[in-house]
């Protein structure tokens, strides 16, 4: 069982779109984000004036519920932020709509510090696909003392809980275990973080793929078939599958009869990793199986409340 986190958000104008800031207790790192139409309060604030990581966000037009993404860094993060609000013909960036900022508390940051941050941060991006980076490819980091490597490391760790909870998934990896979690037992008070294999069949198509849940995420895995094409109404799922298509994937096999996964994608639920796999409307509850077991995926995600209840009970 993981070690709980508390993160401390505070809403600057008292409202949920609005400024916010994000801290962990015991971390030296501090966040703040907000929509470019309260950069000017943003820019005020003492954080953005220290050394640091800003993280601009937006829409992705050549993507179906795609997202653009722009990591970097400065000695005064307000500066960099300034220059980027220009419009592009003065040396801006139009893209953006959201702008996060990454600093210290303490202000021990330094630019080596922010350089390496950046690197790395960049390259977790691009290892996650989970949006278009513009930037072109990660900076070498300056070197840096072993002792300050992992004080860095650290606050990249810590970052990537706090920023989830801001909605920002841009360094969440879709990389899951493949060994199976063990059952919960009845002395457990959580289900493990990642759960065990899901395998989903169509027997007639010869169709078998495989899943699991890592970190609240449902996960389709690489090497899994899907059907050659979209069978069912036109809906939601069809106009995503098509993404899925389009950004290379899901892919022919080689004899052109299905389809398959060329990386790990997430989805929404079980039921759209269910629909798209099928090529139509599913219920993901039940399609999905515990491979090791052929429980369904709804009597897996009910096992705890079931194990309470009847603790409770006895």
């Amino acid at each position: 069982m993981s070690a709980g986190k508390s993160v401390r958000l505070f809403l600057a104008d008292g409202t949920p779109g609005g400024l916010l800031t994000a801290e962990i207790m015991n971390w030296t790192g501090h966040i703040v984000a907000a929509p470019r139409s309260d950069l000017g309060a943003l820019l005020k604030r003492p954080e953005a004036g220290r050394t640091g990581i800003y993280i601009l966000l937006g829409d992705d037009p050549d993507s179906m519920g795609g997202s653009l993404a722009y990591i970097g860094e400065g000695d005064d993060v307000s500066k960099r932020l300034y220059q980027h609000s220009r419009p592009e013909d003065q040396g801006g960036k139009d893209f953006w709509d959201r702008a996060i900022v990454l600093t210290s508390k303490d202000a021990n940051l330094t630019k080596a510090h922010a350089r390496y941050l950046e690197s790395r941060l960049i390259t977790l991006a691009q290892q996650a696909k989970r949006a278009h980076l513009t930037n072109g490819t990660a900076p070498t980091p300056l070197p840096l003392p072993e002792s300050d490597v992992s004080d860095m490391e650290y606050f990249i760790a810590q970052a990537k809980i706090a920023l989830p909870v801001l909605g920002v998934n841009l360094f969440r990896s879709t990389t899951v275990s493949t060994t199976p979690a063990e059952p919960v037992a009845s002395d457990q008070s959580s289900k493990a973080s990642v759960s065990p294999l899901f395998e989903m069949r169509l027997k007639k198509d010869g169709i078998l793929a495989t899943a699991q849940e890592n970190d609240g995420e449902f996960t389709v895995l690489e090497g899994s078939l899907a059907r050659p094409s979209w069978i069912g109404v036109e809906d939601g799922y069809r106009r995503l599958r098509e993404k899925l298509e389009q950004d290379g994937t899901m892919v022919p096999t080689d004899d052109g009869k299905l389809t398959i996964f060329s990386r790990n994608q997430v989805f929404a639920s079980p039921s759209a990793a269910s629909a798209i796999v099928s090529g139509r409307n599913s219920n993901g509850r039940t399609e999905w199986k515990v491979q090791s077991t052929g429980a369904t995926y709804g009597s897996w995600q009910n096992q705890e409340i079931e194990l309470d209840i009847g603790g409770n009970e006895s």
